[in-house]
């Protein structure tokens, strides 16, 4: 019997997979459980309008991070912080901080679990924060550190 995965299903493939098993296997265990549904011609047009619209969508927000990234790299925030001896960070400049700095110099929102810095920001200057927008689209954020 032809199966359309509803869920991913740890066996056999991942959810929109067209599968074949067994027909016990498929009327005992798969279709009672909303794993999947037998494969008619209306739930493989369903499956195919579904598809349409979930590459449709994920284009849009391929799209929208994109020009979020051009956005984000045409902008300098600048964080001011203490100096401690030898001209030093007292302290240091972490994502939460840059994410709240970006809110309150250029009304921007962006999540600070998205930022990829490796250690927090120690000494003063300008540094350039990767941030993770998309799974292909990554911006680069300027980030100037100065004395207070």
């Amino acid at each position: 019997m032809q199966i359309i995965l509803l869920q991913d299903v740890k066996t056999l493939g991942k959810k929109g997979d067209m599968v074949t098993v067994n027909d016990g296997y498929a009327k005992n265990f798969i279709i009672p459980r909303k794993y999947g549904v037998e494969a008619t011609n209306k739930n493989l047009n369903d499956l195919k309008l579904h598809k349409a619209n979930d590459d449709k969508v994920a284009e849009d927000k391929y799209k929208a991070a994109q020009k979020l990234a051009e956005t984000i790299g045409a902008i300098e925030v600048i964080v001011k912080m203490k100096a401690g001896e030898g001209g030093k960070v007292f302290g240091s400049v972490s994502t939460k901080e840059i994410a709240k700095e970006v809110l309150e110099q250029h009304n921007l929102e962006i999540d600070k679990k998205k930022m990829l810095l490796a250690e927090p920001i120690k000494s003063f200057g300008i540094h350039v924060v990767p941030i993770k927008l998309h799974q292909k689209v990554t911006a680069e954020l300027k980030v100037i550190v100065q004395e207070s």
